[in-house]
Order: C-alpha cells, then structure tokens, then sequence
C-alpha cells in the first residue's frame, strides 16, 4: 500500500517555471515504477512523465524538452520540473505508482495508487 500526496501547484505567466513535488509513504517508492499524468477540464486524463525503479524515463511529446521527472528515493520523493510553460499545460496534475515491472508508463489504467492531485494554471 501506497499513499501520494502532491504539491508545488500555483498560477503562473506564460514562459515561467514551477517544480510539483510528490510525496510517497506506506512503502519505499523505489519499488515502484512512478509518473505524472494531468487532466484539463472537459478532457482525458493525459500521460506526463514517468521515472522507473532502474530510472529510465519517458516523456510525452507535448512536454518534451521542457519537463524534467527526477527521484531521490532517500526521500521517497518524485519531482516535476516544469519549465518554459503554456497556457495548455494548465491542468490538475496527478502523481501515480504502479508496481508491475513491464507493463507501459503511458497508460493510465496500469497504475495502482493515484495522489490527490494539485492544479497548475499558466496565464498567456
């Protein structure tokens, strides 16, 4: 079992920066692949970025280049730098976990514990 909390959402410009922080408890996050997926209102749940337990990422095209996913799993922590920013990044962004080691990153439904969420609003 699992609990994700996230954090670090706020309002920012076009072009700014802001870093989300998700924080794992109930079992060390190293045994778990973790991600961010976000939701726009009236849209799907979209895949973000994901860090492995071996650390490989992946990111989806929309944010490539611009986002960085990092762990320090002294901490049991998954980060999100989000940096040069659009006003389509604006979403709830959700922290998730999945224990199955080869199923994909990319597809929402193959995680097991999903945090709470925290909103990121990007003003053009």
């Amino acid at each position: 079992q699992v609990q994700l909390v996230e954090s670090g959402g706020g309002l920012v410009q076009a072009g700014g920066s802001l870093r989300l922080s998700c924080a794992a408890s109930g079992r060390t996050s190293s045994d778990y692949d973790m991600a961010w997926f976000r939701q726009a209102p009236g849209k799907e749940r979209e895949f973000t970025a994901a860090i492995r337990r071996i650390d490989s990422t992946s990111y989806a095209d929309s944010v490539k280049g611009r986002f960085t996913i990092s762990r320090d799993n002294a901490k049991n922590t998954v980060d999100l730098q989000m940096n040069s920013l659009k006003p389509e990044d604006t979403a709830v962004y959700y922290c998730a976990a999945k224990r199955l080691r080869l199923t994909a990153v990319g597809n929402s439904a193959n995680y097991d514990y999903w945090g709470q969420g925290t909103q990121v609003t990007v003003s053009s």
